[in-house]
């Protein structure tokens, strides 16, 4: 069954504070999307490499290893190394935007979540190619 067929996406939520963690993703779901979540970068490398969502969704400041450095983890496991990362982070400054794209992730957004935008993103990144 394709995406379209199913109209949801299993998405991996990587995001050290609970309540932003509950509220994005009872929001995802009322947009019909499977949310697995992780408090933490090691907790969510292992969700990620054993369940394979379609997309993750990063919070950069992390605690102990931050996203930047989660996602470089992920792109260096053959597991994991093409699932579309969105960075996600509090800091809206451009070098954060660019530190992110450089570590791996395929876009960024800030918070707090606009998620018209962020469904955007999540639709163009999990389009299927022509």
């Amino acid at each position: 069954m394709t995406r379209s067929e199913e109209t949801m996406a299993r998405i991996l939520l990587i995001e050290d504070n609970e309540m932003n963690r509950d509220l994005l993703s009872r929001r995802l779901v009322r947009r019909g999307h499977e949310i697995t979540t992780a408090f933490d970068a090691p907790a969510g490398i292992a969700s990620a490499t054993e369940a394979r969502p379609d997309l993750i969704l990063m919070d950069i400041s992390l605690p102990g290893m931050d996203g930047w450095e989660a996602t470089r983890v992920l792109r260096a496991q053959v597991e994991t190394a093409a699932i579309p990362i969105i960075a996600l982070t509090a800091h809206a400054m451009e070098t954060d935007r660019l530190r992110s794209l450089e570590a791996g992730c395929n876009d960024f957004d800030t918070k707090p979540v606009d998620l018209p935008r962020l469904l955007e993103k999540i639709d163009a990144l999990l389009a299927p190619i022509p």
